[in-house]
């Protein structure tokens, strides 16, 4: 197994225990993250996001497979079933992770997963209705980062 591929054991597998301080060692000092919801351009951000998201979970389930590496990229799929904290509905993602590596570590991870769906998921009704749009897209990205902010600033 490539080291790349391990790397990207090592991070699910902690992410399965919700173990975020394993999690942000698997990133370089200046790593980028991406999904629907976040985009964030700092590891700082990146570490605040995955100790958010391991402090909150609730009910949460992880499984992920297929994993690739070479020397430079990297992928994954994998799935989460939580309880979307906001609403309380239950949600079952299912995402395509792609990785960048620099120094044996992530400095650039994409997730990629079907937002309509997700909010269809998360927000119950109005997440099926207008989960299509930018404009709900643009509101949960733009609250998911207030909470972020909020969260960074409480620890």
């Amino acid at each position: 197994m490539h080291k790349n591929q391990k790397l990207i054991t090592r991070f699910y597998t902690a992410f399965q225990n919700r173990d975020a301080e394993t999690m942000m060692k698997c990133y370089h000092e200046h790593a980028s993250f991406k999904d629907p919801v976040f985009e964030l351009e700092s590891k700082e951000e990146i570490d605040a996001m995955w100790t958010m998201l391991c402090a909150r979970a609730k009910e949460f389930d992880l499984s992920f497979h297929s994993v690739q590496a070479n020397e430079l990229r990297g992928s994954a799929h994998w799935e989460a079933s939580y309880l979307f904290s906001s609403t309380g509905r239950k949600v079952h993602n299912k995402i395509t992770a792609h990785f960048e590596f620099q120094d044996g570590l992530i400095a650039g991870h994409l997730d990629e997963f079907n937002f309509w769906k997700w909010s269809a998921m998360a927000l119950g009704m109005p997440g099926y209705v207008l989960g299509w749009t930018p404009l709900l897209q643009k509101k949960v990205q733009a609250e998911a980062m207030k909470n972020l902010k909020l969260f960074q600033s409480n620890q």
